[in-house]
């Protein structure tokens, strides 16, 4: 088997890596530069609530203040973290940013793939469900993926909705996905997300020192 030359990752060069990481702990710099402690009270906070969660939970406002700014900032950068696996993917062998409106596809047209970052509508998944099944018909050979990146689970599933009590529709082209099994498939590696992650988590330490 031939060795990689690669020092973190097998799937993606150095260069191509770090320049991921790097866009993404600038996008979280930025966030959180622009997010202040006037901007959090700005925001329609609710005093009262602040005071009994304060109390009940035994933890101080001031704590609970960090906790919520934290929290707002990290949903205010899902965008970047979307990115982040565009660009990761779109570094591997035979990928690339899906064109038509799909996160990522094969080159070679055998795979296409939407991601999903946050909770959404029935209606929303149906009208997903729809055009991975039109992109299924016009590519026979393709295989098409909504990958879910809000799950813990780990899973490959053909995706079957549910229109109606009484009726079922699947395409057996049309899959749901797990992120860590979506990363396996296009990184032909197991275990790829959790090496990735491993990386990030060294790569932003140093970043920070």
């Amino acid at each position: 088997m031939a060795v990689s030359k690669n020092k973190y990752v097998d799937f993606v060069t150095d260069e191509h890596l770090l320049k991921c990481i790097s866009n993404l702990y600038d996008a979280y710099l930025e966030s959180k530069k622009g997010f202040t402690k006037s901007k959090f009270y700005g925001n329609k906070v609710d005093t009262f609530k602040l005071t009994f969660d304060s109390k009940f939970n035994d933890i101080s406002e001031e704590d609970l203040i960090k906790l919520e700014m934290a929290r707002q900032i990290g949903k205010s950068v899902n965008n970047a973290f979307a990115n982040f696996h565009r660009q990761i993917l779109s570094g591997v062998e035979g990928y690339e940013f899906g064109n038509y409106g799909f996160d990522i596809k094969a080159k070679d047209d055998s795979v296409f793939s939407l991601f999903l970052f946050e909770e959404v509508s029935q209606n929303y998944l149906d009208a997903i469900f729809e055009k991975l099944a039109k992109q299924a018909n016009i590519y026979k050979a393709a295989k098409c993926f909504f990958v879910d990146f809000t799950s813990t689970a780990s899973y490959c599933e053909k995706w079957v909705i549910k229109p109606s009590e009484d009726s079922t529709i699947s395409h057996k082209q049309v899959f749901r996905i797990s992120v860590d099994k979506f990363y396996e498939i296009v990184c032909k590696r197991e275990k790829a997300l959790p090496l990735l992650n491993s990386v990030l988590r060294d790569k932003t330490n140093a970043f920070e020192n």
